[in-house]
């Protein structure tokens, strides 16, 4: 655009046309990120476009010093009208990091717990190397190769390749973070506030953490294959019995640590002041489960050696008895498996049970037939208005028997410092102004089916009460500032600091804190007769959709409405809820998919141990068809024990996430709703996973010449 060119604008229902004079020049980045999508014009302009006539919605006051300034500022805040106040510019930022610091918690979580399932990757990785090489390791050592020296040796090559891949990682993660952000962008505009992304900005300490988490990652997972390089003698270098005596020696050690890591995850949880507590506790009890696996795998075979040979003859007893003796390989698929499974199982029912409450609660307090409001940018906030003869018009419009309506703005809150309601007088350092989103209802659409935490009553006493000049406020308020039934909400009004005596609790999966007040009270204290939405009600027998259609038409190039039926607003509810959501698919599937290459790794690394056993399989009598047959059961094994491990796993994940993690992080409970088709199908992704991994090394095994197995001893 250049200076001349028209720029057609819109604020509520009403469109006008700005003409343009002049473009802005920053002449560096930081001025230019300020100004980024920011269109500057006359106060008096401003106000006739924005219908704000003779109002100013704050005044800027540069102060060099706030503490030499705090005489000044007594001065001019004594002479403030009573809905005006002082605040300092970084309370604003405060109130915009706490929206969205549990948001940014929670993909950390995720992110870290698919570095978890990574680690198992690097582990199956380091392991497939020193397999390979374990002839090799065991010359180096008859030759005299210390022990200290071949660890070192294996750890910094798996951390020479680990700064290889962090490097490469790097670049894809940049890659894979340009498409999330569209995704991101997307959630905080639905739930926070508008924000428009046009570059991606990549900081030096987001580079150096992803490297420093990848490094580290990598010497965790290698030390443990490192260790297991330096304790084989050089006589037994190809005996894979060495090891697996040592894992059935450690396997009590290592299934009391599991118990203590779930215990102690456990009492993590109980604190209810840090939610970074609660995510610790809640990878302690997933790291706990992993530990568990080599005892409970053992004890899943058992029974398999029983009925295995009843299914599938003599090769349905070797398949789990090669399970049982390669113990130290196969229960770490089996933990890697069990802990991506265990997510997308535990995900899936937050997930789901989060829908179906949300789609339940949607029915309850959308009781209208019709929903009119003006368009916004944000899908959460109704920051704009209906023009009067609008409002006027479609409250007369034929088949509508009644309207309700609504007005949404955003007040400022006062609360104690530490929670609780302040008192009467004025905003001392002792108390916070937080801002609230408030709604003014003419009518209590939602009546009976309306559900509450905590009120004074039944829903009718409840809305006696709003009428009388009470409020009500929703779950994630009440458990962020400690507020509840009986207590006061301190809210700015426009005749200044006002109480409001609290009548109720109510339940909602609103983002943002919200208190609900009766209109006519809302329009005594704050100078304000504009209208946000409209709630219409059409007449017996008048079909709903014909007459959005209507309404859409008649008011076409007058006024720009959003006209929904109550069908079409809730689907555009669980259409923003689907696209909060959709991060978290793609983190499970990046879990699911680091595992099955950690499988893949595994079975390969058993091939090249059993490469003698093969050969001698094979020479006497064992045909390929045989060998396809053992290597898909015992790959099959291994996927069900993890399937089957996952599901009281991801249960307890499910639970934790639902009744801990989402009520502290935003303050909403949670309807648990458990499908059994959820773990059929979380059984069959671990089944289905593994046997497609154990495909190539069974096509390998195949491929195997029994004289050239046989030669290599």
């Amino acid at each position: 655009m250049v200076p001349g060119d028209s720029l057609h604008a819109r604020s509520g229902s009403d469109s006008f046309v700005l003409e343009i004079v002049g473009l802005l020049a920053p002449n560096d980045d930081l001025s230019r990120r300020a100004l980024d999508a920011l269109v500057i014009a006359d106060i008096g302009t401003a106000q006739e476009a924005l219908g704000k006539t003779g109002k100013l919605d704050r005044i800027y006051l540069i102060v060099h010093d706030w503490a030499e300034g705090e005489p000044a500022l007594a001065r001019i805040e004594a002479i403030l009208p009573p809905d005006a106040r002082i605040i300092a510019t970084a309370a604003g930022e405060g109130a915009v990091n706490q929206m969205t610091a549990a948001f940014q918690l929670n993909l950390t979580a995720l992110s870290l717990l698919a570095l978890v399932v990574g680690m198992f990757l690097i582990y199956n990785t380091v392991t497939f190397s020193v397999v390979q090489r374990r002839p090799v390791l065991g010359s180096l050592a008859a030759l005299g190769m210390t022990r200290p020296e071949i660890f070192s040796l294996i750890l910094l090559e798996a951390l020479a390749l680990g700064l290889v891949g962090t490097v490469a990682v790097l670049g894809l993660g940049v890659a894979l973070g340009r498409g999330a952000v569209q995704l991101v962008t997307q959630t905080i505009n639905d739930l926070f506030f508008v924000v428009n992304v046009r570059e991606i900005d990549i900081s030096a300490a987001s580079l150096v953490k992803g490297a420093v988490a990848g490094i580290a990652a990598t010497a965790i997972g290698a030390v443990i294959p490192a260790f297991e390089a330096t304790s084989v003698p050089p006589a037994g270098a190809m005996r894979r019995s060495n090891i697996e005596e040592r894992t059935r020696a450690a396997l009590p050690w290592v299934s009391g640590a599991g118990l203590a890591l779930i215990a102690g995850g456990g009492l993590m949880l109980i604190p209810e002041g840090s939610l970074v507590l609660s995510f610790a506790g809640l990878f302690g009890i997933i790291l706990g489960s992993a530990l568990l696996t080599p005892l409970l795998t053992l004890g899943l075979m058992a029974p398999m050696q029983r009925l295995g040979p009843r299914m599938a003859g003599v090769i349905g007893r070797m398949a789990p008895r090669y399970v049982v003796r390669s113990l130290s390989r196969t229960s770490v698929a089996v933990a890697a498996l069990m802990v991506a499974v265990s997510v997308i199982i535990g995900v899936g029912i937050m997930t789901g049970s989060f829908r179906t409450t949300v789609s339940q609660w949607l029915e309850d307090i959308l009781q209208a037939d019709i929903f009119v409001s003006p368009p916004s940018l944000n899908a959460n906030q109704m920051l704009t208005t209906l023009d009067a003869q609008t409002v006027q018009e479609v409250s007369a419009f034929p088949g509508i028997a009644h309207v309700a309506t609504t007005r949404e703005v955003n007040v400022p809150l006062y609360v104690a410092q530490g929670g609780g309601a302040p008192g009467e007088a004025g905003e001392t350092s002792g108390e916070t102004a937080e801002e609230v989103r408030l709604v003014a209802l003419s009518d209590d659409l939602a009546g009976a089916d309306r559900r509450y935490r905590d009120a004074i009553g039944d829903w009718r006493v409840t809305w006696q009460a709003l009428e009388g000049g009470s409020v009500l406020i929703t779950e994630p308020l009440a458990r962020r500032y400690g507020l509840g039934v009986g207590d006061m909400a301190t809210l700015q009004t426009d005749a200044g600091r006002r109480q409001f005596p609290i009548a109720g609790v109510a339940v909602d999966y609103d983002v943002r804190p919200v208190v609900f007040m009766y209109e006519p009270v809302f329009r005594r204290w704050w100078n304000d007769d504009r209208i946000s939405a409209l709630g219409l009600f059409v007449q017996d027998g008048v079909d709903v959709e014909e007459k959005v259609a209507e309404i859409r038409t008649a008011f076409a190039g007058r006024a720009e409405l959003v006209v929904r039926s109550n069908k079409g607003t809730r689907d555009a509810a669980l259409e923003v809820f689907d696209r909060t959501f959709a991060i978290t698919v793609a983190l499970q599937l990046l879990a699911a998919i680091v595992a099955f290459i950690g499988i893949l790794s595994t079975l390969m690394s058993l091939q090249l141990e059993r490469r003698r056993e093969i050969g001698v399989l094979r020479a006497t009598g064992m045909t390929r068809g045989q060998l396809w047959q053992l290597s898909l059961l015992e790959t099959g094994l291994i996927g069900g024990s993890a399937g089957l491990l996952a599901l009281p796993t991801g249960l307890a994940l499910a639970v934790v996430l639902i009744y801990i993690i989402n009520l502290r992080s935003f303050g909403w409970t949670l309807q648990m709703q458990l499908d059994p088709w959820q773990f059929v199908q979380a059984f069959g992704v671990a089944l289905g996973a593994a046997l497609l991994a154990g495909i190539y090394p069974a096509w390998r095994m195949g491929r195997t010449q029994p004289a050239n197995a046989v030669r290599s001893e």
